[in-house]
């Protein structure tokens, strides 16, 4: 098998952990693992040393020209997810994708290939803190912020931080076979397949845009979750009537009354199996989802894994 040529595009500002990810995974040769390996380039604008935003300059051998040539490009999250992505680094990713290269992005590297115009109307996602921008901003990207990454073939794409790691394992797999990305993986201390998606690390009850008329209630319900409450009790408690609460529900939070509850419900739930003991029958009781298997059934729908599998993962111990 003849080595693959992978290129990171190195721009200024660029964040040191999803730089790290694809020169840990890519950059070192694993003798103990396979005859061969990646050929691997760190790309820079030309007659620039860019430094990362913790500061560190590191030492690249190609322009982002070279990016065209490679078999595989990653981009790492970008510098701002607000700011312009740079003219020179979004038209070498395009140049690179028309070349044929596999291009890949870490975490919130989707917002350059998104501007690059070759996410259009394909899977992507990104870190969940910035999907909703990405969404916004480029609406003709299917953006899915549930997963841990995307394999759309030519086109990969990564949710936060830590999973790149977990796609940059996955293409590893998808080059050299299971065998190999489970020993690196185990090298890299970490498990060759990770359970569910980004979902489970998203707190899914908490956002609501205009607090003045709705907290006061939100803070109500929150003390309650255990009790029986429908969106007649709520009403009644905010002196309103259910259309008009409803009304207000969409306008401050984008969703029901019922839903929101069901999500502050399943984040208790989340918050009971990180910090106690407690069995999953009690857990339910607690959270105000009544029996185990409408636990279970909520919960693995909203978060992604089961809360067994929840709890084995985020439980203090």
């Amino acid at each position: 098998m003849t080595a693959r040529t992978v290129a990171v595009a190195v721009t200024s500002g660029v964040p040191i952990f999803e730089l790290a990810i694809p020169c840990e995974v890519f950059g070192y040769r694993r003798p103990e693992l396979t005859d061969s390996w990646y050929d691997f380039r760190l790309c820079a604008p030309a007659d620039e040393r860019p430094r990362t935003a913790a500061g560190f300059a590191p030492e690249t051998d190609h322009g982002l020209d070279a990016l065209a040539e490679a078999d595989t490009v990653v981009v790492p999250a970008c510098r701002d997810v607000h700011d312009d992505q740079p003219p020179e680094l979004v038209a070498a990713v395009r140049a690179a994708h028309a070349n044929g290269a596999r291009i890949v992005s870490l975490c919130s590297g989707a917002f350059v290939l998104a501007a690059a115009g070759i996410l259009d109307g394909r899977p992507a996602t990104t870190h969940w803190m910035h999907a909703d921008l990405l969404a916004r901003r480029h609406p003709e990207v299917l953006v899915d912020a549930s997963v841990l990454y995307i394999d759309d073939g030519d086109i990969l794409t990564s949710a936060g931080t830590t999973a790149g790691l977990d796609l940059c394992l996955h293409i590893v797999r998808t080059d050299y076979g299971a065998a190999v990305a489970n020993a690196l993986a185990r090298r890299l201390v970490m498990p060759a397949h990770r359970p569910g998606g980004q979902a489970q690390y998203i707190p899914s009850g908490n956002v609501v845009d205009d607090l003045d008329q709705l907290a006061p209630l939100l803070d109500w319900a929150r003390q309650r979750l255990d009790q029986p409450l429908t969106v007649a009790a709520l009403a009644r408690q905010a002196n309103v009537t259910t259309r008009t609460l409803i009304r207000r529900f969409h306008a401050a939070t984008g969703t029901t009354p019922m839903n929101w509850l069901r999500n502050i419900r399943i984040d208790h739930a989340r918050e009971l199996l990180e910090t106690t003991a407690l069995p999953v029958d009690r857990i339910a009781e607690r959270s105000g989802l009544g029996s185990p298997a409408n636990l279970r059934r909520h919960f693995t729908r909203t978060v992604g894994v089961p809360p067994s599998t929840y709890r084995k993962t985020f439980s203090a111990g």
